[in-house]
């Protein structure tokens, strides 16, 4: 990988924030939402690392609260973070510790061993997705060899029942994956969509009649809900959604506006008659 790649909105020498302690300084995990049983092996996390996608320089931990792109899952994060200090180079703290391999994940129960792929299989119009959140694999992910089920390393982070008190008071459970034509109604009450695209799973807690995309969840894992970034691909969805509406508005007015000029018109013309007729 290119080491003279940059991340999304950084400037290693301008950020406030801190660095984290090394694992003598116990702290919580991100991957330790997940059962227990799922990760086979994994390293042990130090104040610095060498990574294989990096090898030029040594990547630190540091949690800032700034958007920034994983080089190594090519998907967005904020927070904790491991980081090179030389380039700028960066990778979500669970990309950086992810194991060779998973073993019987909950989300993917069909088959016991998913392994680490550090390149998507394909590009362009080929390029697989997520069996879990529904957007495209750019870089790390895990892969399932039985079935070409894949996963982006966040994704792993998550398990079948999820506690998110940020955003719900239950605890949320995995819904069934959809089948053709049966279809849930449902609203995320996230990002308000009503609907999921192909692949996407929900989360749901069914007393309530609360849900949630996994893509939406997802952003409670790598840091972006907690700090309240938007990533650039939701702020340009969130504004096409809003021109949609305006349109959608203007076009309602305009077809009021027409009736009532037509009324009027209708009006005028009748006036007219009768004062011939007259």
């Amino acid at each position: 990988m290119n080491s003279r790649c940059r991340c999304v909105s950084m400037n290693t020498r301008k950020l406030s924030g801190h660095r984290l302690p090394s694992s003598s300084e116990p702290e919580d995990d991100v991957l330790e939402t997940r059962d227990e049983h799922v990760v086979e092996s994994r390293p042990e996390a130090e104040g610095e690392m060498v990574h294989f996608s990096h090898p030029e320089h040594r990547l630190a931990r540091f949690d800032f609260p700034y958007l920034f792109m994983c080089m190594g899952c090519r998907e967005y994060g904020a927070g904790k973070r491991f980081m090179c200090q030389t380039c700028g180079f960066q990778l979500h703290e669970f990309c950086a510790l992810a194991p060779p391999s998973l073993h019987d994940h909950p989300l993917h129960p069909k088959h016991p061993h998913l392994l680490f792929f550090a390149k998507p299989a394909s590009g362009g119009f080929l390029r697989c997705k997520c069996d879990v959140c529904g957007k495209p694999v750019r870089g790390f992910s895990f892969r399932c060899a039985s079935c070409s089920f894949d996963m982006h390393p966040c994704c792993a982070a998550m398990a079948r029942r999820m506690e998110l008190p940020a955003v719900h008071e239950h605890p949320l459970l995995l819904a069934p994956a959809a089948q053709d034509g049966a279809e849930t109604s449902f609203v995320c009450q996230v990002c308000r969509r009503t609907k999921r695209s192909s692949g996407q799973r929900v989360y749901q807690c069914l007393p309530c009649g609360y849900y949630l995309h996994a893509r939406c969840a997802k952003d409670m894992v790598n840091g972006l809900y907690v700090h309240g970034v938007v990533p650039p691909e939701k702020r340009n969805a969130l504004a096409a959604a809003a021109r949609a509406t305006v349109n959608a508005l203007f076009g309602v007015i305009g077809g009021l506006i027409e009736g009532i000029g037509e009324g009027i018109g209708e009006a005028f013309v009748d006036n007219i008659g009768r004062s011939r007729r007259i």
